[in-house]
């Protein structure tokens, strides 16, 4: 007996969650429906059924009849192997990944719409008035195809142009079987981010990829729902199985290897005991499944009997799955052979080719149509709209950089603790930034960046969102040099008054050649997380205490090289300025530090504590108990396919009065330091940030290069050296972990996907171990090239926030944290870091953070909740995070660390 899982409607009435264009849609249903729909679900506690089946109020049988394209669709055949691909993105977080791969295999870079951008009749008139696709793609997404709002267009596509290549992946798979009578149920458990060995019958999608147990083609994969074998159609034909009960780990043990190829799929990871590496090689010759052996495996590939339709429930396109570009390129093969077939028997054709870059026309079936632009429809999805043009009409600055360089100085004054503490450290070190690569072993950082008010090109920016959490837009408060403010309203948001901000600079790269930095002065500050609101969020379900960014225009900074001891000084100023005064005097300034400065600041207080937060005299925001039960809740939303994983967190704050905050952040740095670490005094607000994260966000260097690098996976370090490097496998060799920052790989690789030239993404490191003073973390590298036509802040804009904070799909997910999360992160989450004046910038992702606002310390905390989770690890995994900054505040407070002045005044 199948049980029927309702996951689109509340109540016992399906019409609700009718599809769009075939019944009733109820007024205040929107596309975070699953709030209110999967509280009712009916799980299945059996786990001898593995079985439910999941209906919603569109059926197939609703659909039947409606298909009215009989023609064959004969007046469009691919020229020289360029194919045009229609990718629709189902809000998903790994699209862009599929259509990096489709831009190198069609020679084309596909169209991306959402599967809510164009109404059925547009869709119609793209394909078969205008003849502007060869084959369509649909996505994977959060949800069921069952539900309409997860699904969008896709099904109707499937059944009225069932005479054009198309491919579901995920996602699209689930359509392509549901819209033809199957039954979509959940899997026998969630897999995420985990392998499979792939086995399947042969045919033209998987045409010289390998087929056997222990072969070379083992797959990613991401779902919670699968098509029900028994209840599959006459026409849908399954062509590939994977093991209901076995999956793999990515680094199955210690003699597994890790070859990203240029491309970012990897090609092998197997080795000989001996250490030299092999290829396996075997034979495309199907492989033989007889009828028990597929009772006992998931469907994991299906194909149309008739139509040119595919299906793929695993994940092609991660980088970590075998043979993925081969399975594209025998699509793309699929598309030209289907079109040469047909225009063999239609000899007489006249083809009109239009290629994705030059799309155009206007459907005569709508008139309030979404605007397609004439050029760049690849971007139709992008975040952000490219807005130079705009920018540059507004310059308002011309600057000239001026520097100094002392070489191997550093040591000899003491170091960048000294440096900082001697010129921008008196007193509460207000309005002051020290971005601290106080980690530098391993190469993990180089430069340090330090500077407080400077000359007349210096001001602050503090931006707050308005009160209605569904709409762009907030106040911005800037103050000049000379203390005097002034207040904007935003309509477009800070990412827009920042990208025109930067791009209205003019500057000569003459003037820095030489330098080995990428930052010259500019801004500097951190982003919270609330601007999510302004990176396709809906809303904001809490508003933050603290600005939802705050900013210096940093004209005058100190850099040291923490390589070569070097110290750098930098002036900006107007074009026309011959002034050299600030440099003169931080000259003089630096000559006569002291080199014993560094012990002379104050003595360190012993390292007393190892508490848990809340011995500490933190209150955490929820309860051991409320804690175990939201991960739960995740894990529910994850099992029914609602998201892949879930970055869940929560606050802990105490009351701190007055302290010696810079105190505390010196203790901070040497207790815990870190590669991103930093020090942001925001005096007017009473805000200061005592950050030591060891994550980066993303970088821009000169070069064009974008770079990412997410943390997924962390365990305590051990007592002694045995116990830490078996700490260390641990964490290296584990299911989940690995499972965790697979996932945050790919959706960071989706990220820079949609703003880097095609086929530049790529993984150079794949789960490293990075070991720190408190911890081992598991670390990837994401890299690729910026296109040129797209500015910095919209590749911030376009992976803000970090996905190693949220989950994937990151939309979802976000959507999902706000409704269980009990306050705003504010700064935690969001990135710190500068964006130079010459288009560069760096950034890093806040975690191990204390924030000190109007006299509290507050620490965010949490973890990745995957399907793999345990609850009751996971609330000590986020103790485990908070406890090293909590201890920090402790024993300030014990070693008497107090002021006589105002805390942030």
């Amino acid at each position: 007996m199948k049980m029927s899982l309702n996951l689109c409607s509340s109540s016992s009435e399906t019409t609700l969650c009718s599809f769009k264009g075939f019944g009733p849609v109820a007024k205040d249903f929107r596309r975070i429906c699953y709030y209110s729909c999967r509280k009712e679900s009916i799980r299945v506690p059996n786990t001898s059924i593995h079985k439910a089946l999941v209906s919603g109020s569109l059926i197939p049988e609703q659909l039947e009849g409606t298909y009215v394209r009989q023609k064959r669709f004969k007046e469009v055949v691919p020229k020289l192997g360029l194919v045009r691909t229609l990718l629709i993105d189902n809000y998903d977080s790994y699209t862009y990944n599929i259509y990096q791969e489709l831009s190198v295999v069609n020679k084309l870079p596909p169209v991306v719409i959402h599967n809510d951008a164009w109404s059925l009749e547009e869709l119609l008139y793209h394909i078969y008035e205008e003849k502007a696709f060869d084959n369509v793609v649909i996505s994977p997404g959060p949800g069921s195809p069952t539900c309409p709002e997860d699904i969008g267009i896709c099904l109707r596509l499937l059944l009225e142009c069932q005479d054009i290549p198309i491919l579901g992946v995920c996602l699209g798979h689930q359509a392509l079987g549901y819209v033809h009578g199957g039954h979509i149920v959940h899997a026998p458990e969630p897999v995420h981010g985990r392998l499979s060995e792939i086995e399947h019958s042969g045919g033209p999608l998987f045409d010289g990829i390998p087929s056997a147990r222990n072969s070379s083609f083992k797959v990613v994969r991401y779902h919670s729902l699968v098509i029900d074998a028994e209840s599959l159609p006459k026409d849908i034909i399954p062509i590939a199985w994977a093991s209901s009960s076995e999956t793999h780990p990515f680094l199955e043990s210690s003699n597994s290897v890790v070859i990203p190829s240029a491309n970012g799929s990897i090609k092998s990871r197997h080795l000989h005991i001996n250490g030299s590496s092999t290829m396996q090689k075997t034979a495309n010759t199907g492989s033989s499944v007889n009828a028990n052996e597929k009772k006992e495996k998931i469907i994991m590939g299906i194909m149309h009997s008739t139509s040119p339709h595919y299906g793929l429930q695993f994940h092609p396109e991660s980088v970590a799955t075998c043979h993925g570009r081969q399975l594209f390129e025998n699509f793309r093969d699929i598309t030209l052979e289907y079109w040469g077939r047909a225009r063999s028997s239609y000899p007489n054709w006249e083809v009109d080719y239009h290629t994705a870059q030059v799309f155009h026309g206007n459907p005569p079936l709508r008139v309030n149509r979404r605007a397609i632009p004439a050029s760049r429809v690849d971007l139709l999805n992008c975040p952000v709209a490219n807005d130079q043009n705009s920018a540059h009409s507004r310059i308002t600055k011309s600057l000239k950089l001026q520097w100094r360089k002392f070489d191997q100085l550093a040591c000899k004054v003491g170091g960048a603790k000294s440096i900082f503490c001697q010129l921008f450290g008196s007193g509460t070190a207000k309005n002051t930034f020290w971005l601290d690569s106080s980690s530098v072993e391993k190469k993990r950082a180089r430069f340090s960046f330090m500077g407080g008010q400077g000359g007349s090109l210096w001001k602050q920016l503090s931006y707050r969102q308005i009160d209605d959490s569904t709409k762009n837009g907030g106040h911005l408060l800037i103050e000049d040099a000379l203390g005097s403010t002034s207040d904007l309203y935003l309509h477009d948001g800070f990412f827009d008054f920042l990208n025109k901000e930067l791009l209205s600079l003019q500057y000569d790269e003459n003037d820095y050649e030489g330098l080995p930095f990428d930052f010259h002065g500019g801004y500097i500050g951190y982003i919270g997380y609330n601007l999510k609101l302004e990176c396709g969020m809906a809303s904001n379900h809490h508003k933050s205490e603290t600005p939802d960014a705050c900013f210096f225009f940093a004209d005058k900074l100190v850099v040291v090289d923490h390589y070569l001891d070097d110290v750098y000084i930098i002036s900006i100023d107007e074009k026309t300025s011959t002034n050299t005064t600030w440099l003169d005097d931080i000259e003089r300034k630096l000559l006569s530090l002291k080199a014993t400065a560094d012990t002379e600041i104050r003595e360190q207080s012993p390292r007393l504590t190892t508490l848990s937060p809340m011995e500490a005299g933190f209150i955490a925001e929820k309860s051991r108990e409320q804690y175990t039960k939201d991960v739960d809740c995740c894990m529910k939303y994850i099992t029914d396919g609602e998201s892949y994983e879930l970055c869940y967190t929560t606050q802990l704050k105490k009351h701190i009065g007055n302290m010696d905050l810079l105190g505390l952040y010196l203790d901070l740095r040497e207790r815990n330091p870190s590669p991103y670490a930093a020090w942001l005094n925001f005096s007017k607000e009473s805000l200061t940030i005592c950050c030591s994260s060891p994550e980066r966000f993303l970088r821009l260097n000169r070069c064009g290069e974008l770079e990412a690098k997410p943390i997924k996976g962390t365990i305590a370090r051990g007592g002694n050296p045995a116990e830490d490097e078996q700490l260390r496998m641990q964490l290296q060799h584990s299911e989940k972990d690995q499972a965790e920052n697979l996932m945050i790989v790919d959706l960071l690789r989706n990220d820079l996907g949609q703003v880097c030239e095609p086929g530049s993404v790529h993984v150079p490191k794949l789960m490293d171990v990075e070991s720190y003073a408190t911890v081992h973390t598991m670390v990837s590298t994401i890299r690729g090239k910026k296109r040129s036509d797209i500015s910095p802040v919209e590749c911030v804009r376009a992976a803000f926030p970090g996905g190693s904070m949220t989950g994937a799909p990151k939309l979802r997910s976000m959507e999902i944290l706000d409704s269980l999360e009990g306050s705003a992160r504010g700064i935690y989450s969001g990135c710190i870091g500068f964006f130079s004046y010459n288009q560069t910038f760096d950034l890093n992702i806040v975690i191990r953070t204390i924030v000190m606002h109007n006299g509290e310390a507050s620490i965010g905390a949490g973890g990745a909740i995957v399907s793999l989770s345990n609850p009751e690890s996971e609330y000590e995994e986020m103790l485990l995070k908070a406890r090293a900054p909590a201890n920090v505040v402790l024993e300030c407070q014990k070693a008497g660390l107090q002021s006589d002045m105002p805390t942030q005044s």
